[in-house]
């Protein structure tokens, strides 16, 4: 069974930094794209970053590229998002996730070719 639990979210004001954790259990970092995804309120989720399985390939939006970092912790299980230049608009609940198909060559970027979820942390950031 795989279990995801996010932790790092919080309030910070515009131009600062937070950094997310992801601890996985169940699923392999050596074998599937793992991504991170933020929710508002009335909205999709929609994509921020992708790891794909093998060696380091990163994937970002638009929105957040050159900001924000995605990283993995192999001995420790862990997914990171650090996050920097924080701006009010990336207020969001940050969701990790994995991908329902291992080794797939470019990690997806629709919420849908993801099957495990993690519950959620809040992000907020003040003006």
């Amino acid at each position: 069974q795989v279990q995801l639990v996010e932790s790092g979210g919080g309030l910070v004001q515009a131009g600062g930094s937070l950094r997310l954790s992801c601890a996985a259990s169940g699923r392999t970092f050596t074998s599937y794209n793992w991504g991170w995804f933020r929710q508002t309120p009335g909205n999709e989720r929609e994509f921020v970053a992708a790891l794909k399985w093998s060696g380091n390939a990163q994937y970002y939006a638009d929105s957040v590229k050159g900001r924000f970092t995605i990283s993995k912790s192999i001995p420790k299980d862990t997914l990171y998002l650090q996050m920097d230049s924080l701006k009010p608009e990336d207020t969001a609940i940050y969701f990790c996730a994995t991908e329902s198909s291992h080794y797939r060559n470019n990690p997806r970027r629709l919420p849908k070719d993801y099957d495990c979820w993690g519950q959620g942390t809040q992000v907020t950031v003040s003006s």
